[in-house]
């Protein structure tokens, strides 16, 4: 399953009357661009009890390409490493 920002807002909206859509949107945009800014900085980004986000780097090394064997040079680069929470996997691995 899939989840799409529209569908957060909407669920959102429902669930807080009180606020505005455009604003709910807003808010939703602000912390995304947060986290995102936060990754790049190298800055680890955690939501208590939900995930947690950290950026690790990946060493420039030499490779091969499994079809031709021939050695390639792989640069270094950025990777995202996801964890859940203990608690959303009890969540997720519970049976109805």
């Amino acid at each position: 399953m899939s989840v799409v920002k529209s569908d957060l807002i909407k669920e959102l909206a429902n669930n807080y009357p009180n606020f505005l859509r455009k604003d709910l949107i807003k808010l939703f945009d602000i912390i995304i661009y947060e986290m995102q800014e936060a990754l790049k900085r190298g800055d680890r980004v955690e939501l208590r009890d939900v995930f947690s986000l950290e950026p690790r780097i990946q060493k420039a090394r030499i490779s091969r390409n499994p079809k031709t064997n021939e050695k390639v040079n792989t640069p270094q680069k950025k990777t995202i490493l996801f964890k859940m929470s203990k608690e959303w996997v009890k969540k997720i691995n519970e049976k109805e």
